[in-house]
């Protein structure tokens, strides 16, 4: 009786351990299933992800279809020069031989200013507004004329702050931004081939920060495209001077000329100058800074004798 029991248990081992070793085939291709299901279904959301991070991209920038200089870029010792057809704006004003536009176009160096100069006319903004600001997300600082943004006006900061602007500028910071100012006039001069003791400074000339704060006045929608003749008359040939760098100080806030062929691109970066004829030619904007901030100076030149301005300087005595 022993060895057919035996023989029993055997048979009865041999057929539960057949049915677990199927119970477990079965499992295991259920878990196969599912898992193969659940990585597609992580695959689907991570194709979803990267389409709407794409679409988001491309429609923030969906009209830049090239970039002329990036950040990374160093145009030294010769700017680069893109030469466009000039507009019939300036036919609509007085021509000056030897300075109104003969021949127009766009351009970038970054050999003029050194990254140093620009730190330190950066630092003179930041200290500068630093005495008020805007409530949106654009403030300037006009030296010249000493229009400072302050909540959703301006205020005259010679006369607003009196004697404590000699604790916020030096005698150093108006020489070094009245040496920029001839370097990038002589460069200006150069290459558009004028005679620079034809040009003039024009207003406005100022300092910038632009950042990702909601906009309160219309002062504050820096990024509207325009034209620079139009919009200010006096202007023939614009310059900025960045004093920040695109993508490390701040994101967004790239200058754009907007081109009936597709528009074009320059990327801010601390020292570099971009200089341009004002007319239609080059209608242009600024992109919406995402994040961080952006500072640059607006220099601006008119052929126009009477529509010159000075050179700012120290206010002393009673003219603080």
């Amino acid at each position: 009786m022993a060895p057919v029991r035996q023989r029993n248990a055997k048979g009865l081992n041999s057929t539960e351990i057949g049915k677990k070793i199927k119970r477990g085939n079965a499992l295991r291709q259920g878990t196969a299933w599912w898992t193969a299901r659940g990585l597609l279904a992580l695959l689907l959301v991570i194709l979803c992800l990267c389409g709407a991070a794409t679409w988001l991209l491309f429609s923030l920038d969906s009209d830049i279809t090239e970039t002329l200089v990036t950040q990374r870029e160093h145009v030294t010792p010769e700017p680069r020069v893109y030469i466009v057809q000039c507009s019939e704006d300036y036919e609509n004003y007085k021509r000056y031989p030897g300075c109104t536009p003969q021949k127009c176009g766009r351009a970038v160096a970054d050999g003029v200013v050194t990254r140093e100069e620009a730190q330190l006319l950066r630092r003179l903004a930041e200290r500068g507004l630093q005495l008020a600001g805007s409530e949106g997300g654009a403030s300037i600082l006009d030296l010249h004329s000493g229009a400072l943004s302050m909540g959703q006006q301006f205020v005259n900061i010679y006369r607003y702050f009196g004697e404590q602007i000699q604790d916020v500028f030096t005698e150093e910071d108006f020489h070094l931004y009245r040496d920029v100012r001839k370097r990038i006039q002589t460069l200006i001069a150069e290459e558009f081939g004028l005679d620079q003791a034809l040009m003039y400074l024009t207003k406005p000339t100022f300092f910038s920060r632009i950042n990702s704060t909601i906009a309160k006045t219309q002062h504050d929608e820096y990024w509207h495209p325009h034209i620079d003749k139009v919009t200010y008359g006096s202007f023939d040939y614009t310059s900025l001077l960045y004093l920040s760098d695109y993508g490390v100080d701040f994101t967004g806030g790239r200058f754009v000329f907007m081109d009936q062929d597709g528009n074009k691109t320059v990327e801010p970066k601390a020292g570099r100058v971009s200089f341009f004829s004002s007319g239609s030619e080059n209608l242009h904007r600024v992109e919406k800074v995402t994040w961080g901030t952006r500072y640059a100076i607006t220099v601006s030149f008119t052929c126009d004798p009477t529509q010159a301005i000075a050179d700012p300087v120290m206010p002393r005595g009673n003219h603080r």
